[in-house]
């Protein structure tokens, strides 16, 4: 080991892991691949629904990775994590670094029409201000929302991931099969998955009328007829934009349909929703935790890849000094 490197790891201190309400189970499949204790903290919420926190061992010195998604219940996931954020903060961690696996407000990227937020900005802006030295976080919807960090992070991507799943698993027993993405929003992370499975791509022309989550899916550019079909996208919310892309392809001759997403959010009733397409299967992660209720509809077609070693060999590099990139060939 260098003398800097070693230098570095003495100045952080040891791995210390945290885990939020929201991401328990993750939480501790990291602290498992790094041989790791996850650290008692005492969470309370106050019945005037005020957050308390109170760790139960120092963090002085430490090297602390707080992992939380900030999915359902958003705003208590993300107020419990910028609450963390501080706490450990002021009992002077040497760095922190929050693990968001999924980022909240990531479609308020833009002001794409009059008096609206920038919602993300401001998410990023409280991760910093509570006091996080980085950031980590997969598939951000917008890849601008990097640029609204001014602290350093690691954004990573499951894609490769869900791609090798797909091309070890399912491409030898499907008929002529194409990629196909929900939106031409999604059109150049949608060409990355077919470069990794060496694949066609067609692309879904759809408009949003409103606001709401509701969209209207127009036009299938490209060939699906007579072929089976893998529909991508970065995350399924209520399932209405993934619904559409199903009826789109089936109505222009798509065989058997595969589903590919990241974020498995599941709002409202989005699990029934998938549950009575004509699907064959579908390909997640658990960037979200599904809760059983929902994974019910959804038994014997969903298959559900863990992220957790990957982002553990991230945060072991970040703790060591090490390139992330290499883990990628890049």
């Amino acid at each position: 080991m260098s003398q800097h490197l070693h230098h570095e790891m003495k100045m952080y201190g040891e791995i210390k892991l945290y885990a939020g309400s929201g991401s328990p189970e993750l939480a501790q499949k990291i602290a498992d691949y790094l041989g790791q204790q996850i650290s008692p903290r005492e969470v309370i919420q106050f019945p005037n629904e005020n957050i308390f926190i109170k760790l139960k061992s120092s963090a002085r010195g430490q090297d602390v990775y707080i992992i939380q998604a900030t999915s359902s219940p958003v705003h208590y996931n993300l107020m419990e994590l910028l609450i963390m954020i501080q706490t450990i903060r002021l009992d002077s961690a040497a760095r922190i670094t929050a693990v968001v696996p999924y980022l909240c407000y990531g479609r308020s990227d833009k002001k794409d029409q009059p008096r609206v937020p920038i919602t993300a900005r401001l998410v990023a802006d409280m991760i910093e201000i509570a006091g996080a030295d980085r950031y980590m976080t997969f598939d951000p919807h917008a890849g601008q929302i990097q640029g609204f960090f001014s602290i350093p992070g690691d954004v990573l991507t499951a894609s490769h991931m869900v791609s090798d799943y797909i091309k070890r698993n399912l491409l030898k027993q499907m008929k002529d099969p194409v990629v196909v993405a929900t939106d031409l929003g999604f059109a150049k992370k949608g060409r990355n998955y077919a470069l990794d499975m060496d694949l066609p791509i067609s692309f879904i022309e759809k408009r949003r009328t409103g606001n709401d989550a509701k969209a209207e899916a127009l036009t299938l550019i490209g060939d699906v007829n007579d072929r089976d079909v893998i529909i991508v996208d970065d995350e399924v919310d209520t399932g209405g934009s993934i619904a559409q892309a199903v009826n789109v392809v089936r109505e222009n001759g798509a065989c058997d349909i595969y589903l590919a997403f990241i974020h498995p959010l599941f709002s409202r009733d989005a699990a029934e929703r998938l549950a009575v397409l004509p699907i064959k299967q579908i390909i997640t992660t658990d960037t979200v935790s599904i809760p059983p209720e929902k994974m019910k509809p959804l038994e014997g077609r969903i298959t559900i890849l863990s992220i957790s070693s990957m982002l553990g060999e991230v945060i072991r590099r970040a703790h060591e000094g090490r390139s992330v990139g290499e883990m990628f060939n890049e």
